[in-house]
């Protein structure tokens, strides 16, 4: 993060933590091949690249869903346990490049937006400001980056959460 980043207002302040876990996220795939990106590392199924396509899902679901915004059309169940599992026969590219587009369609979101903007979750009962949405995927974020973190250090014993210096 630059110096502004201290001294920035909320939008730019939660925007810019939620960019540093996204990029967490993404690093934690460097450098390893096809197979280790795949592999289930706990007994639920746990892959590096499982997570990368959850975060796709719940970009999309909470930034654009929610805010009224069209969602690609997805070739999974973002209800169920496959929004989890890279196995129906996507490649690490399509994945990786999912996240990506669902990242650009939630940045848009976030900068056409006010943080007290409301929007609707098609799953929940009542609504939600952007404020209460980029903490939740700030937390969602992070919790995922250290899921990745483990399941990285298993597979090849890299940790941490930023690229050393």
């Amino acid at each position: 993060m630059t110096n502004s980043t201290y001294t920035a207002g909320e939008k730019d302040t939660l925007r810019a933590s939620l960019d540093h876990h996204r990029d967490v996220v993404l690093w934690k795939l460097e450098g390893l091949d096809d197979e280790q990106l795949r592999r289930p590392m706990t007994p639920t199924g746990t892959s590096l690249l499982g997570l990368v396509k959850h975060l796709g899902s719940v970009e999309y679901g909470w930034f654009v869903s929610t805010f009224g915004g069209k969602v690609e059309p997805l070739w999974f169940d973002p209800y169920s346990s496959e929004d989890m599992r890279a196995d129906q026969g996507e490649t690490t590219q399509q994945i990786i490049e999912f996240y990506g587009r669902a990242r650009a369609a939630a940045d848009h979101v976030i900068a056409e937006r006010s943080l007290t903007d409301l929007g609707q979750p098609a799953w929940r009962g009542e609504q939600v400001s952007l404020r209460w949405v980029l903490v939740h995927m700030i937390e969602e974020t992070a919790r995922h980056a250290g899921h990745m973190d483990i399941v990285r250090e298993l597979i090849d014993g890299g940790t941490g959460d930023h690229r050393p210096e």
